[in-house]
């Protein structure tokens, strides 16, 4: 398989598809919304968290479409996930906006019956789509995918990305003291404070969606590095080297993901890491750049003895 048919597969899931298009022209409506509704929720535009979960839809199913189309052998099982997942997303979506139009939050509210169904609906439908994601993975393992790096990409991208599903669970936990509030994401402070532009993360605590956020892009991150090792790389690189570099880069992912929950558990902004914090941002730094210029002198001594 080529570099050019990993990357423009013939075959896409339907539901997975479709659902990608009509994120982006939700994204379109919440783009409109955030011009045209001046209500400010939790210190932030009311329509901005549709907004961003629309973009997440869209590269979400896209890159979930993609890898489902990858693997050598049609699976009624992944399939059926996908389309499951499909499912859980516009029920999540629909809860999102309704509540968006009701004036109010989707996430934590328990503040009256209805807004604690709407959150309970929520929450199910996330535990759903983490098991239809899971079994997608579990299908990659017992693939063979022929071209190595698009393999480890794909694998270490559905596992990473439940990783950073599982870290966000610390936020449906929390304890706030507010009545009918049922979790948060800051810690340290209260939601809805001073954060940074767009992503809205806590500038003055910890965030438990920094992690969440990066773990779940994994999806995404790893098999655009496959791709990109292939592209610029593929005449310079084998592919033993390619997946090893891959394979290496996506262990060093996984670590920054619990570094990042870790910090944000411990009340420290993205941006403000006290000195072990940064210690092990550092270490996870050297180790990360000591195993890929290993995985590289290991090739060229093995083309110096082939030579």
């Amino acid at each position: 398989m080529t570099v050019l048919e990993v990357l423009n597969p013939p075959r896409r899931h339907r539901p997975l598809r479709l659902l990608t298009w009509a994120s982006v022209a939700l994204v379109a409506i919440t783009a409109v919304g955030l011009l045209a509704d001046s209500r400010i929720l939790t210190g932030v535009p009311i329509w901005l968290k549709p907004f961003k979960f629309s973009v997440s839809f869209v590269v979400y199913t896209w890159a979930l479409s993609w890898m489902l189309s990858v693997l050598p052998k049609r699976s009624r099982v992944a399939e059926w996930a996908g389309t499951i997942i499909v499912g859980m997303l516009i029920s999540e979506m629909v809860v999102i906006v309704t509540q968006v139009i009701r004036g109010t939050t989707s996430h934590y509210n328990e503040s009256t019956p209805l807004n604690a169904t709407l959150w309970s609906i929520m929450g199910a439908s996330i535990m759903v789509l983490f098991l239809a994601q899971l079994a997608i993975g579990v299908v990659a393992l017992i693939q063979r995918i022929p071209d190595r790096p698009t393999a480890y990409a794909i694998r270490l991208g559905l596992f990473l990305s439940l990783l950073g599903m599982a870290v966000a669970f610390p936020m449906t936990s929390k304890q706030t003291g507010i009545d009918g509030v049922a979790g948060a994401h800051s810690v340290g402070v209260p939601d809805g404070g001073p954060g940074m532009p767009l992503t809205g993360w806590s500038t003055v605590g910890g965030d438990l969606r920094i992690g969440h956020f990066v773990g779940l892009h994994a999806l995404q991150a790893l098999p655009l590095l496959a791709y990109a090792l292939g592209r610029w790389a593929g005449d310079r690189l084998d592919e033993l080297t390619r997946a090893r570099l891959v394979l290496v880069t996506g262990l060093g992912y996984g670590v920054l993901v619990l570094l990042l929950t870790w910090q944000a558990l411990r009340a420290q902004p993205l941006l403000e890491p006290d000195a072990t914090t940064s210690l092990a941002f550092a270490g996870l730094a050297a180790a990360t750049l000591a195993g890929l210029g290993l995985v590289l002198s290991r090739r060229r001594r093995t083309a110096m003895v082939t030579a």
